[in-house]
């Protein structure tokens, strides 16, 4: 006998509806699993096997027949552990040792030998594309089902064991489909907030331009001066995420096995901190199948690079085209997958090897090749593409013992008001930032008076601007602007865009 049940496989940040066909004949035993399966899938057998005669049914191993699984379409990679209660169950029916109607139905589940479901990733993604597909019910591993229950028009039923789904599938137990997820901004809770940083308010000014206009930044700084606290804090004054950013973001978490289990949907921005010893493949994404990486857990979040010099030249060199397209395409052998990664870059280093080149009180060990061959390895390329570059010196006794600094929530109130503006600028357009402007937006929408012309031309010549930093200053400038609520940009926004261009530019 052939039956038809249907499972789903994650493809890249998307999923799709897989059948699972089991056929039962008479004949010398086998039990074959085909359609492009990989080993985590074909291992499924003996985990299915189990669970099966726990159950108290006679498991595939028990009898002379020939069982095969054909996972379809063949040319779509199959991974992971979700088949295993889908093919379980498609094997009980082919058997017909169960009877249930599999139309509209979809499954997945990883399988313990005692029958025990467990969790799985992906269930967004999935979710998604079984509604897209006209599912109408979904069958998860408890725990599963509030990832799912985001969505409107899909039944989430949750079961905790082989033996539960039977019986409901049966018609021996009723289960009640989880009722839908609001999606609600909870109140933000940031581990620091600006009020607790002392000092460094030229750097606390950068991070409020930066998180106005959605702009990349380096900062520099001895050891202890406050770089790393600073990039903490950076997220306490971003804007909430709105339901579709939210939906995007937990769709990557989904797949990436990385939601946690209370909190299945995301309301606050990405912050991702990668060592810097991480590979190219974890920051970047890839493998044999593509996998999103770092970049693309920090999309509309922020990516902070502590110790930036020290990752490997490649990784480096490799965020140039996110940076500039906020996607990374990565091609394999067995595919090409483009992952979004429109993020916030936050970079932090130290002026020399040792951290004391400059320093006026503590002598740098550092020769000069070092500090030359040190700075080397961030290239011009890349430091073009950042649109502040700050110095964070150390910070002095009265005011690390001074009062409390200005909190987040109103440093956020004014970055707010600034995104709302820009919101209203680009409101035909795909686009929300001040940084995601290109050439025609900002022939559009910066417009520089005449008499502010000459103070634009002496700095492209005195300072040798590039063609990519002289956009990024005008753009610079328009967030200042729109922080400042000016229709108009102004001379001294001009001149404080150009105090955060890198020294050796200047």
């Amino acid at each position: 006998m052939s039956v038809t049940i249907y499972s789903a496989q994650v493809v890249g940040l998307d999923a799709q509806p897989i059948s699972v066909e089991v056929d039962i004949t008479p004949g010398l035993h086998i039990f074959s699993i085909v359609g492009l399966a990989d080993k985590e899938v074909q291992e499924s057998r003996e985990r299915i096997g189990a669970a099966i005669k726990n159950l108290g049914a006679l498991a595939p191993h028990k009898k002379s027949q020939r069982v095969i699984i054909n996972l379809a379409p063949a040319d779509v990679k199959k991974e992971g552990p979700a088949f295993d209660l889908p093919i379980a169950l498609g094997f009980l029916l082919a058997s017909e040792q169960i009877s249930f109607d599999p139309k509209g139905k979809l499954f997945l589940g990883e399988l313990g030998l005692d029958g025990a479901l467990r969790k799985v990733s992906g269930v967004l993604p999935i979710a998604l594309a079984s509604r897209v597909a006209g599912f109408n019910q979904l069958i998860l591993p408890k725990g599963n089902g509030p990832e799912a229950a985001l969505l409107d028009g899909l039944e989430i039923l949750e079961v905790e064991s082989l033996s539960e789904a039977v019986e409901y599938l049966s018609g021996r137990k009723e289960i009640s489909p989880l009722s839908k997820i609001e999606h609600t901004s909870r109140p933000p809770s940031y581990p620091i907030d600006f009020r607790d940083i002392k000092g460094q308010e030229k750097a606390k000014r950068a991070l409020e331009i930066a998180a106005a206009g959605g702009h990349n930044i380096l900062m520099a700084g001895p050891p202890g001066a406050g770089k790393t606290i600073l990039a903490q804090a950076l997220p306490s004054i971003l804007p909430p995420l709105s339901f579709e950013e939210s939906l995007d973001v937990t769709k990557i978490y989904s797949v990436a096995g990385v939601l946690g289990a209370d909190n299945p949907f995301l309301t606050t921005r990405p912050f991702r901190n990668p060592h810097h010893t991480s590979s190219h493949t974890a920051i970047i994404g890839g493998g044999t199948y593509p996998r999103p990486g770092e970049a693309t857990l920090a999309h509309k979040g922020v990516l902070f690079l502590d110790e930036f010099p020290e990752f490997d030249r490649r990784v480096i060199e490799s965020l140039r085209q996110p940076l500039e397209e906020r996607s990374i395409t990565v091609a394999r052998t067995h595919g090409v997958q483009t992952f979004p990664a429109h993020f916030m870059l936050v970079a932090a280093m130290n002026p020399c090897p040792c951290g004391n080149f400059g320093n006026p009180i503590k002598d740098c060990s550092c020769s000069s090749g070092a500090v030359l061959k040190y700075k080397k390895k961030i290239s011009g390329p890349m430091l073009d593409r950042i649109d502040l570059h700050i110095e964070t010196p150390a910070v002095e006794y009265e005011k690390l013992e001074g009062g409390e600094a200005e909190p987040s929530d109103k440093i956020r109130a004014r970055v707010l008001h600034a995104r709302e503006i820009q919101k209203k600028r680009f409101r035909n357009l795909p686009i929300t930032t001040n940084s995601e402007m290109g050439l025609r937006e900002i022939k559009e929408f910066i417009k520089i008076k005449d008499a502010l012309r000459p103070v634009l031309k002496l700095a492209h010549e005195r300072h040798h601007l590039s063609a990519r930093a002289y956009h990024r200053v005008l753009k610079l400038s328009r967030t200042i602007a729109d922080l400042a609520a000016s229709d108009d940009i102004l001379q001294e926004h001009i001149l404080e865009a150009l105090q955060y261009r890198p020294k050796q530019e200047l």
